[in-house]
């Protein structure tokens, strides 16, 4: 449970920083250039990181990294972007609310990975609360802005499933590529097939003021590098479905910064759903597993040396 605790508080820093960026996208952006928009929040973050990382794909991850860059970085900034700006800061963030199940059913048809009851039942809490938020919601919901929003969830959750599957493997002193790399090389290969495509569609980068250069620095440093770090960290440590779960607090941030500082007022329906998300993020939480009882045949005791941990069975530390 202390390493849920910490891993958890670790990886809800990501959905916290996506529900802000939200509000910043919407308010301080230029909303007629999504494409350089997500270039400009990818590219810098993974060219960051990967200074960092000081290392390049080899074998297999070269293509893998195109393919999550595409997903996670290209396609899924490009339609939060139009979804930020089509939307309420609120209203778009609520419908990411669905990712709980939506990573629950990606890692099922995926990999196989069954999400436990408690999970099924947390995220269909979580949604629920998500729904009643989105039913209390102020301003236009147009079509065009929803349809954005579910492509986002639809393309990540792919990508974080993908993501997780191909470093299942990678753990410390294991072959395979880093978080800190990995998520380097998915964010400036992202990057990079964005970058032709905006020069191309949209003609030069745009020239920020103060304002929106300080939003675009949030974007890529805080709600990019520094979230897709600790996302994806969590991702190896925790169960896929209690990421997911985490990921709800990203609708109450942008519930809560739409009303604080967007001038959106949300209802009782609102608050309702809040605390919906939160019970539901309670209720998947991974629980410990129950010590079982050696009952009253032989084991070890006085005079009885146990058996060396390596040749006991292997501790199980999570459903997958």
């Amino acid at each position: 449970m202390e390493a849920f605790l910490r891993w958890g508080a670790l990886t809800a820093l990501a959905p916290v920083a996506w529900g802000a960026n939200y509000y910043v996208t919407h308010h301080h952006l230029p909303a007629d250039s999504p494409l350089w928009g997500a270039t400009l929040r990818a590219l810098p973050a993974g060219l960051l990181l990967l200074a960092a990382a000081r290392r390049l794909p080899r074998g297999d991850w070269w293509w893998r990294s195109a393919v999550l860059g595409a997903l996670n970085t290209a396609a899924f900034f490009v339609l939060v972007y139009l979804a930020s700006q089509w939307l309420p800061a609120g209203t778009a963030a609520m419908v990411m609310a669905l990712s709980p199940l939506a990573l629950m059913l990606c890692a099922w048809l995926l990999t196989g990975r069954r999400p436990l009851p408690a999970q099924f039942a947390g995220g269909a809490v979580g949604v629920g609360g998500a729904a009643l938020m989105l039913a209390g919601g102020a301003g236009p919901t147009g079509a065009a802005g929803l349809l954005a929003s579910l492509g986002a969830l639809l393309v990540s959750s792919v990508g974080y499933v993908l993501a997780t599957h191909w470093t299942a493997g990678d753990r410390a002193g294991a072959d395979g590529p880093g978080v800190l790399a990995s998520t380097a090389w998915q964010l400036t290969l992202g990057g990079l097939l964005l970058l032709p495509v905006a020069a191309l569609a949209e003609g030069p980068p745009p020239r920020p003021d103060g304002g929106a250069a300080l939003a675009f620095g949030y974007t890529s440093l805080v709600a990019t590098a520094l979230a897709f770090l600790v996302w994806f960290a969590g991702l190896r440590r925790l169960p896929t479905a209690t990421v997911g779960l985490i990921g709800l607090l990203n609708p109450v941030t942008g519930v809560l910064l739409g009303a604080a500082l967007g001038g959106e007022h949300p209802g009782p329906a609102q608050y309702a759903g809040m605390a919906l998300v939160v019970a539901g993020i309670a209720l998947g939480r991974p629980r410990p597993a129950p010590a079982s009882d050696p009952g009253p045949g032989p084991g070890p005791g006085p005079g009885r040396p146990r058996a060396p941990r390596s040749a006991r069975a292997p501790r199980r530390t999570s459903q997958y």
